[in-house]
Formats: C-alpha cells, structure tokens, sequence
C-alpha cells in the first residue's frame, strides 16, 4: 500500500541562485498542475527572502496551465523592506513564459485591536464520509476504474463535505457549502509550512460552490474550468494537523466566471484565515 504524500517534502524548493528556486510538482494523474501546489511554493519561495516576519495576505493570477512533467522556477522579486512590512512578488516559469504570480505581503508580530465573526454550525468532522468513501456510496456502479484508483492515491490532505454533490446525478444547490479539512501526515510548528500547507488546501473544493449553484460538476461533459485568480489573508496562527472548517459561499457567476470567499475556522472557532477565488466556467458546446 502506498503511503501517504507528504506534503512537506512535495513542496520542497531547491535554490538554484539568490532570488531563484526550483519545485518539481507531483504527477498525481491530471495534466495540469494543481493550482494549490504553485501557491504554496511561491508562498515558501517568498519566504526563502523574508527574515522574522510573517505573511498576512496573498493575491495571485494565474496566467497559463502548469505541465506536471516539468520543473517550475520560481523568481523573487524584492519588491520593498519597510520598517513593518515587507512586500514581495513572485514569478513561476516553465518554458520561458510566465504560468502564474503571486504578491506577498508579510508583517513584523505585534498585538493589535481583536475581532472576528462567529464560527457557523457545521456537523463533527469525524460523522461525514470522506471524498471516495461518498462517491462510492452515491454511485457506486458508475465509478470509472481509473477514477478509483486516482481517488484512492493517499493524498495529502483528508476533505469531508457534509453536503456533497452527486458528480453523476447532479442538481442546482444553493451557492453555500462547507469542508472539513487537515493535512494526513504531520505538519511541523513552522508558521511559514503551516501557512503554505493552509494555501495549498485552499484551491481544494473551492471552485465547486461556484459549479453547484448551476448543477455542475467536473464531471459534466464540455465544462470547461480553471481558476482564474486567488487571494488569501492570515489573520491568526494555526495547526492545520487538526480539523479546519473551510465555510464558502458564491455571491455571483457571470459572463463566464464564479466568484466564491471563504473563511477558514479551528475546531474551536478561531477565525484563521479568509479566501477568494474567481474561476472559468463556460460549457463548451
């Protein structure tokens, strides 16, 4: 039985010279590299040129489909060292072009004025199925073999929806959804591998609340789907080795997109962190 992917060791970068770094991405048996994967190495490659300061936010496009069979390099640009914060921008290449970039922002610890909204109900994390323990209980004479076997490739990260859409037989649900999620194989205390881990989690199951309003899934035959951009904001520490619930809604999908935010809370209702993502989505006909 395989082991479980540890994501620590996925998101390694090599250093290849000052301001430049080289990740590998898993082949996890999709031809495009998760979006997760290059935030999160971007997020640590900006790290590699920050000292005693922390992210608070990100805001990312991406620009073309990453090719899993290649490396991707990372650039860091030093964009500003102030007295509080620090500003970088980060730049991912395969083949001489740019695939995606991200802007980090990144702050000296201090204490400040304290306010967050109310964690939502949501049921135990440990009462709701996991992703192909679902799937095999909605349908379970219509999984394709080959979905099987890639669903059940140890993951880094266990997702538990309490209201899951039926990728075979699915139907317009309201633009609200919630996922338990934490990472399988233990994350160290490092705040900068916890917080990379966090965004790495966050293109999980996100665009799926934008595809839900309209009884989509990505099993729909001509949808055509990718993010578009990814925004991300820190607001308190966190151990993703234990259970986060991640609370989205979609206020809107228009002209061919999907907006959905979400707002990430500890088991004990810490505000952690809040997400935006705006998607593609169109049927090709």
């Amino acid at each position: 039985m395989e082991e479980t992917e540890n994501l620590i060791e996925t998101l390694a970068l090599e250093p290849i010279e000052m301001n430049l770094f080289r990740g590998v991405s898993p082949n996890d048996g999709f031809p495009r590299i998760f979006g997760g994967f290059v935030i999160a190495q971007a997020l640590l490659a900006a790290y590699e040129t920050v000292e005693n300061r922390v992210c608070h936010s990100i805001h990312a496009y991406f620009i073309r489909p990453g090719d899993v069979r290649i490396p991707v390099l990372y650039e860091v640009d030093r964009s500003r060292d102030g007295g509080t914060f620090t500003t970088r921008r980060v730049i991912a290449i395969q083949n001489g072009q740019q695939i995606f970039n991200l802007a980090a922002s990144f702050q000296v610890a201090e204490e400040g004025l304290e306010h967050q909204t109310t964690m939502p109900e949501a049921p135990d994390p440990e009462s709701v199925l996991g992703e192909l323990e679902r799937m095999l209980a909605d349908s379970p004479d219509r999984l394709p073999p080959a979905l099987i076997k890639q669903m059940q490739r140890p993951r880094p990260i266990d997702l538990r929806w309490p209201d899951p859409q039926n990728i075979f037989k699915p139907v317009p649900k309201p633009p609200r959804k919630q996922v338990w999620m934490k990472a399988k194989v233990p994350i160290g205390p490092e705040i900068k591998l916890q917080q990379a881990c966090l965004a790495y989690a966050s293109d999980m199951a996100f665009m799926e609340t934008a595809l839900r309003v309209h009884g989509l899934t990505w099993q729909t035959p001509g949808l055509q789907s990718a993010s578009l951009d990814h925004a991300m904001w820190f607001h308190r520490p966190v151990d993703f080795n234990n259970w986060l619930l991640f609370d989205q809604d979609c206020p809107s999908t228009s002209q061919g997109r999907g907006f959905i935010r979400g707002e990430m809370y500890t088991q004990d209702g810490k505000l952690a962190a809040s997400v935006a993502q705006e998607c593609l989505m169109r049927i090709k006909t």
